[in-house]
């Protein structure tokens, strides 16, 4: 069943960590001075953070998570879950969420493990952690998210290139019995799994002598089967036919309206996009909070790093009913209704 509910179980804290370097799409020199305005123009994307070499996810979600713990002045050994989700983990194994355990001091009866998701992860980890927390009842769990893209990418494949950006977040979250409910609607569509896939490196097509060798895609697309790959059309025409009616029947479902919620908090996929979903949904603009120009897509990271970026003041001083939805590689979505209430939300870290 792909709709639920939790109850008792309350957001504390959201905090996100990015790296420093910059990287503006209005210096991308493998396009033309027409395609980099058309391209920023569809996407809205102007610039994108690009973690150095030897940074990966964790170091950012370990970042922002010592910066959260400290801030909340959590008590680690109250820390009994830590789930990590990510497309980029630190190695093929063991998991990322395990060393995260040791590397930040949590006791060795804490539930750690990973969850391999993208754009639909942020939502998805809510559901996992929020269940586990009621069926055990743990008091205090850590949800992290996020993805370092930029090392799967081709600077001279226009179609995904200018678009990833890196980013890690953490989510704190407790029990608590003031019965506010998680409304969730989850699905996927494996039939759509090669819109947005690395072809070579897993075991289906292990790495082999012309894993890095660059191809001529389409002109202007270079990339070897190392690299992320994505069907453009197939991404858009999926995102504005599934996200609409899945959004209707969870509000619906939920006895709430448009009106009720008082921000929509996509998955930062593109401009066009965005629009396209928020307009068939006759959302008001000002509703549906931006933070791509400055960062790009960031994976399973975009939703709390919106949060953290674009309505940092508002959700750390008052209760905010939020609708968020993630959606994209598996073919997966999925979106959730919820109450902020004076949270955590420290600003946006640099490393």
């Amino acid at each position: 069943m792909s709709s639920f509910s939790i109850s008792n179980v309350k957001i504390s804290g959201i905090a996100a960590c990015v790296p420093k370097q910059k990287e503006s799409n209005h210096d991308y020199d493998w396009i033309t001075e027409n395609e980099r305005n058309l391209l920023i123009k569809t996407t809205g994307i102007e610039e994108r953070r690009i973690a150095e070499k030897g940074v990966v996810t964790s170091d950012l979600c370990y970042t922002a998570s010592e910066k959260l713990i400290s801030e909340l002045d959590w008590d680690k050994s109250d820390i009994g879950i830590l789930i990590f989700i990510s497309q980029s983990r630190d190695y093929f194994l063991p998991a990322t969420s395990i060393i995260l355990q040791d590397k930040l001091g949590l006791k060795q009866s804490t539930m750690a493990f990973d969850i391999s998701l993208g754009c639909s992860g942020y939502v998805y980890g809510l559901s996992v952690i929020s269940s586990l927390m009621q069926t055990t009842q743990t008091k205090k769990a850590l949800l992290m998210v996020g993805d370092v893209s930029s090392t799967s990418l081709n600077k001279r494949d226009k179609s995904t290139y200018p678009l990833f950006g890196d980013a890690g977040t953490v989510t704190a979250l407790e029990l608590n019995s003031n019965k506010i409910e998680m409304s969730f609607d989850l699905h996927s569509d494996g039939s759509g799994y090669e819109a947005i896939i690395i072809p070579d490196g897993g075991m289906r097509n292990p790495i082999k002598n012309d894993s890095y060798t660059d191809i001529e895609i389409d002109k202007g697309v270079w990339r070897c089967p190392r690299n992320l790959s994505l069907n453009g059309l197939d991404v858009f025409t999926f995102s504005i036919t599934k996200i609409h009616p899945h959004i209707i029947k969870l509000l619906d479902n939920s006895s709430k309206s448009v009106d009720g919620i008082d921000y929509f908090v996509f998955h930062q996929a593109n401009k066009l996009i965005l629009n396209t979903i928020r307009k068939k949904l006759k959302i008001e603009e000002e509703k549906v909070p931006l933070s791509l120009q400055k960062y790009g897509n960031t994976s399973s990271a975009s939703i709390p790093l919106t949060i953290v970026t674009e309505l940092n003041k508002e959700a750390s001083s008052k209760k905010l009913s939020l609708l968020l939805c993630g959606f994209g590689v598996g073919l997966s979505w999925g979106s959730v209704i919820l109450e902020l209430d004076n949270i955590c939300c420290p600003k946006i870290i640099e490393v």
